[in-house]
C-alpha cells in the first residue's frame, strides 16, 4: 500500500465516492440501500453533510480515493442535536488495511471538536464482522440488533447498533449548542 492521506471530501471526489459506495449498494449489506447513486446524487450527499458543518473524509492512496467516512446527524428533533451517526465505506481493494479505522478517528476527532456527545454506528448486516471489529476497535459498545428488518440480495438481513460516547459523553451537561436540525 502507498502514501496514505486522509483529507476532507470535496465535490471533484463525488465519482470515486459514488463508485465506492455503489459497490456496497450493489454487492453488500452494510448499506440497505440497492440502486448505485451517481456521482451527482453523491455530491449532494457530500454537500448535506458539509453544510451541516459535519465532517466527510477520504482516505487517498497514492491519489486514488480508497475508503470514506461521515457523519450525519442521528435524527432531525432538537433534543437529538449532540448524537450523530456514522457511515464508513471501503473500496474493495483497500479493505483490511486500516483506512476505515483513519477515517472514522478524523470524523470522530472532528466531532468532538463539535462538542457533541454521542456517535452512533446502524451497521447492516449481523454478519458483518469487519464493520463491528472496526467500530469495537474504536471504542463503541454494542446496543443492540434488530433481526430481519431488511431484505436484500434474496435474504433477511439484521440491523446492528453500536454506540461510542463523545466529550464525556452524558457525564455532564453539554457546553456547546449541538447541530442545527430542521424537522419535526
Amino acid at each position: 500500500m502507498g502514501e496514505m492521506i486522509v483529507r476532507a471530501a470535496t465535490p471533484a471526489d463525488a465519482g470515486a465516492l459514488a463508485a465506492i459506495y455503489g459497490d456496497a449498494c450493489l454487492h453488500g449489506f452494510g448499506t440497505f440501500e440497492e440502486a448505485a447513486p451517481s456521482p451527482d446524487e453523491m455530491a449532494a450527499r457530500l454537500k448535506a453533510v458539509t453544510d451541516r458543518g459535519l465532517p466527510y473524509v477520504v482516505a487517498e492512496i497514492d491519489g486514488e480515493v480508497a475508503a470514506l467516512a461521515y457523519a450525519a446527524p442521528f435524527r432531525l428533533r432538537a433534543a437529538y442535536r449532540y448524537t450523530v451517526e456514522d457511515s464508513v465505506y471501503v473500496a474493495p481493494a483497500f479493505k483490511g488495511q486500516g483506512l476505515g479505522a483513519a477515517v472514522l478517528l478524523k470524523v470522530i476527532d472532528a466531532c468532538e471538536a463539535l462538542g457533541l456527545r454521542q456517535m452512533t454506528a446502524v451497521i447492516g448486516d449481523s454478519e458483518n464482522a469487519g464493520s463491528i471489529a472496526l467500530h469495537r476497535s474504536l471504542g463503541f459498545e454494542m446496543k443492540g440488533v434488530m433481526p430481519a428488518v431488511g431484505f436484500k440480495h434474496g435474504r433477511w438481513v439484521d440491523i446492528v447498533f453500536m454506540q461510542r460516547a463523545l466529550n464525556g459523553g452524558a457525564d455532564s451537561l453539554p457546553d456547546a449548542a449541538g447541530l442545527e436540525l430542521r424537522g419535526a
